[in-house]
């Protein structure tokens, strides 16, 4: 079983790898549809990604492969409480859109930190 430090050191390690390579990383996506504020204060909108802010921070530009018409250039802009690791939530302005994305595995490239 690994300690606390070791689990820790492997997750720092992971994360200083997402972000500064720019090969595509596995990334579970699902979508959310509520309006409003988000983390870094600003306004969901098309283009609005949450993700776990010790993965990706906020303000980190990525591009997803492998998410249909969804595929595209995102901007970090928000967190949530189950969004943990290697997790991410796409903002959809409906909640039947939201719901028919469903959770799907997608390619995640940082382009810009």
């Amino acid at each position: 079983m690994m300690t606390a430090v070791a689990r820790l050191a492997l997750f720092s390690l992971f994360a200083v790898a997402t972000l500064f390579a720019r090969v595509p990383s596995t990334f579970v996506a699902t979508a959310y549809s509520l309006s409003g504020t988000t983390a870094t204060g600003g306004v969901t909108s098309r283009g609005t990604l949450a993700a776990d802010p010790e993965i990706l921070p906020a303000g980190t530009r990525v591009r997803i492969t492998g998410a249909g018409r969804y595929s595209g250039v995102y901007v970090v802009e928000d967190t949530g409480p189950r969004i943990v690791g290697r997790h991410i939530d796409i903002y959809m302005p409906s909640r039947l859109e939201a719901k028919r994305f469903g959770k799907r595995r997608v390619k995640l490239s940082v382009l810009r930190k």
